[in-house]
């Protein structure tokens, strides 16, 4: 796909409406405050990267905004429905990449999609255009036929993306979409991440270790350090915060330092398998 020059405005004095909007959201594993209060805004065809060190809170936050974990407490709306009463009306608006590879590799990447495209009750007579212009915009087409275990992880990725677009979300989440991709890899997505957003004009919230990739794909960034949102702005505007010559690694450093606790990962699984099995 033709690249685009456009992007989406700045955040300032922005009418933009708020695809997402959390006040006070927390989740508490005993004790341990996971997601400490956050209070997040994101705004249509906006690019919002969350980074901070493992066990910041950024994957227990994605998991509560796409309902696989039930909030504590406070409040949070996504694409305009109530995250604690309208979970189902959520999953229906948005698309979702989580951190481990979802694509069934015993399948096509046709066969993916056509998945995709029933799961996410696409009328029947759309699919074969919806799929075709799935593989176009990802650069699948020539691999349609193959089995998805076949595919580099850079084409899994692509893949599912695509998977989580069919339906037209306005709003893509996407939980570290290029960790253990090489740098070609990691670039074709970024790509195609931006011709979503202005293409389609599709909002997206991602997370990431990579300092580069959120310099490189970000209208703003946000970042977590021990459940709570510290700081947030367009990269330029964090590191001249920073001094005339930062560098985000440095805001980053200058804000979660090295010495973070990990989250217990037992109680997080734990947990979002038990919301899985309550709510479907």
């Amino acid at each position: 796909m033709a690249k685009h020059k456009t992007s989406a405005p700045s955040a300032k004095h922005d009418e933009r409406k708020l695809l997402i909007a959390t006040t006070g959201l927390t989740k508490d594993f005993s004790g341990h405050l996971a997601v400490d209060h956050v209070g997040l805004e994101v705004r249509e065809r906006e690019i919002y990267t969350l980074i901070g060190p493992n066990g910041a809170g950024k994957s227990t936050l994605i998991k509560m905004l796409t309902t696989l974990l039930p909030p504590t407490s406070g409040e949070a709306s996504v694409v305009g429905c109530d995250l604690r009463t309208q979970p189902q009306d959520i999953r229906s608006r948005i698309g979702y990449v989580p951190q481990l590879l979802s694509a069934d590799g015993s399948l096509t990447g046709y066969e993916n999609l056509l998945l995709s495209a029933r799961l996410y009750l696409i009328p029947s007579a759309e699919r074969e255009a919806r799929i075709h212009e799935a593989l176009e915009m990802t650069q699948l087409t020539s691999a349609a036929n193959r089995l998805a275990q076949t595919y580099s992880g850079g084409m899994l990725r692509r893949l599912e993306i695509a998977q989580s677009t069919m339906h037209r979300p306005a709003l893509l989440i996407m939980d570290e979409p290029t960790v253990g991709l090489d740098p070609v890899a990691r670039k074709t997505v970024w790509d195609h991440v931006k011709d979503l957003r202005d293409h389609f004009g599709t909002t997206m919230l991602l997370t990431t270790h990579a300092m580069d990739e959120a310099e490189a794909l970000s209208d703003r960034v946000g970042i977590m350090h021990n459940g709570k949102l510290e700081r947030v702005g367009t990269p330029h505007e964090l590191k001249i915060q920073i001094g005339p010559k930062a560098t985000l690694d440095d805001v980053f450093s200058s804000i979660a330092g090295e010495d973070i606790e990990s989250i217990d990962k037992f109680d997080s699984v734990r947990a979002t398998r038990r919301s899985i099995a309550d709510h479907g």
